[in-house]
């Protein structure tokens, strides 16, 4: 069965991003610099002041700073934010800052509010030409802090202590009260407040069955405990709720929300992820079967290196894959991927395991948590090597292993007389080529293997095992598909084009319309000698096809003219293979091999796209919709000999690398 989850090696260290500080000597100082600031003081404390404080702090240093730019200390405001320094000491026009407040450049300052008045911006660049000067922080008490250093008053982060036992308090006259050491701790608390009444039997049995299955108790469960006098009836009810495989689906809940997990893969696409309920069965299992929490945690960051063999611990690893994903991803957006998918393992990992929010650290140097940027990427490198994959597990071998043990018993003579048949069938080949035996010089079809898919409305394409090429994802209103192919074969005479049904379309295909139809409007063959970039068209001749929806604008023909809205379309005909073959105009003949680049445009009616085409090559033959498929390799080999028989006994010449066979 599938399993989706990172299969990977955990590797360590491996990566490290750094940056290169580029420094230089400081400017000069004006020779007035002295005057100036303390110029610039008196005009801060006067007007700037009350300025930033009611403009600007609330949203940069304040309850939260924008844009990594913190201006509550004059530290902050020269050091800048992520769009680098904003002011420049004694050089008011260069100061960007002046320039947001003037709506000279965007974002306009402050933000959400009306411009400041025209001699408030004058006292700003009064102050910044005078040096910036600050009397004091906007915030009293507030100091810049370097949060590039993680400092020993750093280490005494609540996040980063160990865990210890807790002593139970001592209580004076109150044990009448004390039903279990929690209650101590809530009684040194509650002093001199005391506790609710005793709950009564029925609602007792209530609440444990809400708090630990998540749906109230039968009657007859209510009914056995009311009746129930011994001592210990509470605790056999807790017992047996716990013993319930329903305490761990009910529980499972809360852990899969903190490892985000979801059976889709989000984004506007949201694509199922069949496999994913293997890491909630795991998160069931390990709270029903009490695993140690250091096991949890180990599973669950490297299972796959821990256990290689266990499929419980395979499973789960999903907790590394369990976040958004986007499943459509083109060239350009791989490694951007890459790097938000990697963010999000480890931040996860930080939120779940570690009470950090560590993905903040990405960008900038926590605000609040002690983690310096770079530590961010240190820990980032541990999972550069994680890759998502999809594996096939046997999540319990134990209940099959009598019947995979008979089944390869049964299959192990059947194997052995396979691997000898075929290495005997070699050299019978060899020795049929070289009899002279009369070899076929048309009617074969070779289907091709594409080199390259293209969709404008971004339609993917899935490669499946017989050369056929899944449509998915995208379905647009019209499109055009365009496909490349290499070929070393010569005397090309025409192309076959499959469109091919499959369950998973609308009513089996072969198109994704609504109905199931597609309508062909256009096929443009060109072709380009291998290695060239002179590209020509190849002149279609004639078109036929096994079907067509009607003789007139829905007919194979309509796929040859320049009319966008008539073309070959199968209505009624849904859930088959359908297949048309065009004859080239004259054959196309390179003796060094050729490309070729297939243009399908769909128009005539909305969405009505081919959903599984399969193309195909016709050489030294008349093209007709009946002839045999063969392999490329093997179609090589047979042409080769049709074209320069061979003396007796001896097997014709081949390329390096193309078997005869």
């Amino acid at each position: 069965m599938s399993h989706n989850g990172p299969a990977r090696t955990l590797g360590f260290g491996a990566f490290l991003l750094t940056s290169v500080a580029v420094t230089s000597a400081a400017p000069p100082l004006p020779a007035d610099h002295a005057e100036r600031m303390s110029r610039g003081l008196v005009t801060f404390t006067q007007h700037v002041r009350p300025v930033l404080v009611k403009s600007c702090l609330n949203c940069h240093g304040g309850e939260k700073t924008k844009g990594g730019f913190d201006l509550s200390t004059r530290e902050a405001l020269l050091k800048g934010g992520t769009e680098g320094v904003s002011v420049i000491p004694f050089k008011a026009l260069d100061s960007r800052l002046l320039l947001l407040v003037r709506h000279a450049e965007e974002p306009h300052m402050p933000d959400k509010t009306d411009k400041l008045p025209s001699e408030v911006i004058a006292r700003l660049e009064s102050w910044i030409a005078d040096g910036a000067p600050y009397d004091s922080p906007l915030i009293a008490g507030k100091v810049a802090k370097d949060r590039s250093k993680v400092t020993d008053d750093d280490r005494q982060w609540w996040a980063f202590q160990p865990l210890a036992r807790a002593v139970v308090p001592t209580i004076g006259n109150r044990k009448s009260e004390i039903g279990n050491p929690i209650d101590r701790f809530l009684l040194a608390k509650a002093a001199p407040r005391t506790f609710a009444p005793a709950a009564y039997p029925r609602t007792l049995i209530r609440r444990a069955c809400l708090d630990l299955h998540g749906i109230p108790p039968t009657p007859e469960e209510v009914d056995a405990f009311l009746k129930d006098a011994s001592a210990d009836a509470w605790p056999k009810l807790v017992g047996r709720l716990l013993d319930s495989p329903r305490y761990g689906e009910r529980w499972a809940r809360h852990w899969l929300d903190v490892a985000r997990f979801a059976e889709s893969s989000g984004f506007e696409h949201d694509y199922d992820r069949p496999g994913a309920y293997h890491y909630r069965d795991f998160v069931i299992k390990a709270l029903n079967g009490d695993l140690p929490f250091d096991q949890f945690l180990r599973w669950q960051l490297a299972g796959d290196e821990f256990e290689p063999d266990n499929p419980l611990a395979l499973s789960a690893t999903g907790f590394l894959g369990a976040g958004v994903f986007p499943t459509q991803i083109t060239a350009n957006e791989v490694e951007r991927t890459r790097y938000d998918a990697m963010d999000d393992m480890l931040s996860t990992t930080g939120s779940a395991f570690l009470g950090l929010t560590l993905g903040c650290a990405r960008c900038h140097d926590h605000k609040y948590d002690p983690l310096p940027n770079e530590d961010y990427y240190r820990m980032l490198s541990t999972f550069t090597t994680t890759v998502r994959s999809v594996i096939d597990l046997e999540m319990e071998p134990e209940k099959h292993r009598d019947a995979k043990a008979k089944w390869q018993a049964e299959t192990g003579p059947l194997t052995a007389e396979l691997k000898r048949y075929e290495a005997e069938l070699a050299p019978k080949f060899d020795a049929w080529l070289a009899s002279g035996a009369a070899m076929p010089t048309g009617g074969v079809w070779t289907v091709v293997e594409l080199a390259s898919t293209k969709s404008k409305a971004g339609t993917t394409f899935k490669k499946l095992d017989d050369l056929s090429y899944l449509a998915e994802g995208a379905n647009g209103a019209s499109d055009e598909y365009t496909f490349t192919f290499h070929t070393t074969q010569r005397h090309l005479t025409g192309l076959r084009l499959e469109a091919m049904a499959r369950a998973s379309m609308t009513r089996g295909g072969p198109g994704r319309a609504d109905n199931g139809n597609f309508a062909l409007s256009k096929i443009i063959v060109s072709v380009a000698p291998k290695g060239s970039a002179e590209t020509r068209e190849v002149k279609l001749a004639k078109a036929v096809a096994d079907f067509e929806q009607n003789k007139g604008s829905l007919s194979i023909a309509g796929s040859l003219d320049d009319n966008p809205k008539t073309g070959w379309a199968v209505d009624p005909q849904f859930g088959k293979d359908h297949t048309a073959v065009f004859t080239f105009a004259e054959p196309v003949d390179f003796a060094a091999g050729a490309t070729f680049t297939v243009r399908l445009q769909f128009e005539v009616n909305t969405k009505h796209n081919i959903g599984r085409p399969r193309l195909a090559l016709m050489a030294d033959g008349e093209p007709t919709l009946k002839g045999e498929d063969l392999p490329a390799k093997v179609a090589e080999a047979l042409r080769r000999v049709a074209a320069a028989p061979v003396a007796a006994g001896v097997p014709p010449a081949v390329e390096p690398g193309v078997p005869p066979g």
